[in-house]
């Protein structure tokens, strides 16, 4: 596994293996001890994903030390606020009962950000979150909150993948050293991204699957990838990505698929309004 230094010095594996939409109460469990039997060191949850406790349960039942294995949980809408997000923060940590969070992340930007950010970064100080970041935020939305933060974001997770990859918002995030974090590394199954001739073809040559070649060509990016699966096999070849390298010239190929649209828009009207009615988290 590689790894990626973050703005504040900490190291996050550059794949780590994102739960979400997978239950609590077992199967996320299940995933997470294949995972870590598979080698990954890097478990992405959140407080709205609702299996914290079942990451923090397959963690300590692993038998691997816990500073080997980094974990990142996300603040969700209603615990935005300062306040509000000292008592979000104290519940992820109860889930996942971990003793420290290594990323922390305000899970969708709008509403009280700044109180939040606060919050955040008083755990940071006091040690129980390691590093602190962002998600989902446009350049629109980074430029209204982080100018204003005195801790810059170690990381904004956002959707990208080859055929949205997020240009304007990196050149932002360059700025403050900001990694970019992958969601939907893959496309969420996209048959126009897996089967596409230039992918297929690299995949041909260098005797991977499509899913490979783009892992690969985001870790070669800098970006660090999350991609999901229950399936045993799957979640094995979805890291094994460290034994060939593109060259500048197939990562050029790559770089071209961008189409600059994604599935998710933060800026759209009536996201905000959607997310925060979408269900609330109980203590």
């Amino acid at each position: 596994m590689e790894y990626i230094v973050l703005n504040d010095g900490n190291k996050i594996p550059a794949i780590g293996f994102g739960v979400f939409t997978i239950p609590n109460d077992g199967p996320t469990y299940e995933a997470v001890t294949q995972a870590l039997k598979a080698g990954y060191r890097h478990i992405d949850t959140a407080a709205a994903y609702f299996n914290e406790e079942d990451v923090g349960r397959a963690v300590r039942d692993s038998g691997i030390p816990r500073d080997e294995i980094f974990i990142t949980s996300k603040l969700w809408l209603q615990d935005h606020g300062y306040e509000a997000a000292k008592k979000g923060i104290a519940r992820s940590l109860r889930k996942l009962d971990l003793g420290y969070i290594d990323l922390y992340l305000v899970h969708q930007p709008y509403g009280d950000v700044a109180g939040a950010w606060k919050a955040m970064e008083e755990a940071k100080a006091e040690g129980t979150l390691r590093s602190i970041g962002v998600s989902n935020m446009s350049p629109a939305i980074w430029k209204k909150f982080v100018p204003d933060f005195a801790t810059k974001p170690a990381v904004n997770q956002v959707e990208f993948n080859p055929l949205f990859q997020q240009k304007e918002i990196r050149a932002l995030m360059a700025e403050t050293d900001t990694k970019l974090e992958a969601w939907y590394p893959l496309g969420h199954g996209n048959a126009g991204l897996l089967g596409n001739p230039v992918i297929t073809k690299l995949a041909e040559k260098y005797g991977k699957n499509a899913g490979q070649i783009i892992l690969r060509f985001e870790v070669q990016e800098g970006v660090i990838t999350l991609p999901k699966s229950t399936n045993p096999e799957r979640i094995g070849t979805n890291q094994d990505v460290f034994d060939f390298e593109l060259t500048e010239e197939e990562m050029k190929e790559m770089r071209a698929l961008d189409t600059g649209k994604g599935s998710h828009d933060p800026d759209a009207p009536g996201v905000e309004e959607m997310l925060r009615g979408a269900f609330v988290i109980e203590d």
